[in-house]
């Protein structure tokens, strides 16, 4: 209990130095935090809980290096709510729920939205090939109710439509189901595909995915990477150390697949990244060259690249890592 509170006295007094200096120190610790540092590899690893912006580097980086293999990590889920990442449909079959005339006379969407105020995501419902309603969501979930008069639903659509990145952050819309006639629910996992922009049934995301390394190799396909290249390796549910979680089950993949790797990379994010590249360091073999490829945090056409609390977690995290690391 001592060193507990020895530790946590350390870290709140880091944290304290860290706002106090604010600008400089934020902006050195933020980028020795961000550092990339790239080895000679044949496996791309892209952590899974990149946002969608991310990913376009990451394929651009796949195939400029050369790699073999990419292999996107992250934990097993189950999740509640679908992260409408950007511009697109989110479509939803009805006839296994209401089949023939179903005739449906309400339609409620649960979700919410990040940011809030004027930054808010906003979304618009479809019946079939028709728009009925269009609402902006707020950071609360709730649940978005409008009415049809129509006869049979063969579909319902949930268009985000105006995604953006900016100094406010990422622009993100979630939906967790769709509620027909007030009892009729139909959750999204399973149920549910999605389409970026087209509506031309091609490249369409399957939303049966349980991890979110399986999400994002599913995006990483719809963005033209060779299915026969990308791996999904997730890793068991955890609350805390996840990073450490994805690692382990990294780890013990290449152990079972018995590879011959001679170096891997990995895509990260911002001052996320040096606790990464240090976690896969220490838990993956010692004869195998880990690099990190940090990408921008935030909006990278944004003058201000220094993220204050962002640094300080990181900080905090990265010092934490170093202690939990000593049993590995």
């Amino acid at each position: 209990m001592k060193v507990k509170k020895i530790i946590l006295s350390v870290l709140l007094i880091l944290l304290v130095i860290t706002l106090a200096f604010a600008r400089p120190v934020t902006l050195r610790l933020s980028q020795f935090l961000s550092k990339s540092e790239r080895v000679n590899a044949s496996i791309l690893v892209v952590e899974g809980w990149l946002p969608y912006r991310d990913l376009s580097a990451a394929l651009d980086e796949f195939r400029s290096g050369n790699y073999d293999f990419m292999i996107t990590t992250g934990l097993k889920a189950t999740p509640e709510y679908y992260n409408v990442f950007t511009d697109g449909f989110l479509i939803f079959y009805t006839d296994k729920f209401l089949p023939g005339d179903n005739g449906v006379t309400t339609v409620a969407v649960k979700a919410h939205g990040e940011p809030g105020g004027i930054n808010a995501p906003h979304f618009k419902i479809w019946v079939n090939n028709s728009v009925i309603a269009a609402f902006t969501a707020s950071k609360r979930k709730k649940l978005y109710t409008t009415t049809w008069n129509g006869t049979h639903a063969d579909s319902v659509m949930i268009q985000f439509d105006n995604d953006l990145v900016g100094d406010f952050g990422d622009r993100n819309l979630y939906v967790s189901k769709i509620i027909l006639n007030h009892d009729t629910e139909i959750p999204f996992l399973n149920n549910s595909v999605y389409d970026i922009l087209k509506l031309d049934n091609k490249d369409r995301i399957i939303n049966d995915m349980t991890s979110n390394a399986g999400t994002t190799r599913s995006r990483l396909i719809s963005m033209g990477a060779d299915p026969s290249k990308v791996v999904e390796v997730a890793g068991n549910k955890a609350r805390i150390n996840r990073t450490l979680t994805s690692a382990l089950a990294l780890h013990d993949w290449l152990k079972k697949g018995n590879f011959n790797v001679k170096g891997i990379n990995i895509i990260s994010s911002g001052p996320h990244s040096r606790r990464t590249w240090m976690t896969f360091n220490r838990v993956l073999d010692r004869d195998v060259p880990v690099g990190i490829v940090a990408l921008p945090y935030g909006d990278p056409k944004s003058d201000d690249n220094v993220h204050y609390l962002k640094t300080a977690r990181e900080l905090i995290a990265y010092i934490w890592y170093t202690i939990v690391l000593t049993l590995y």
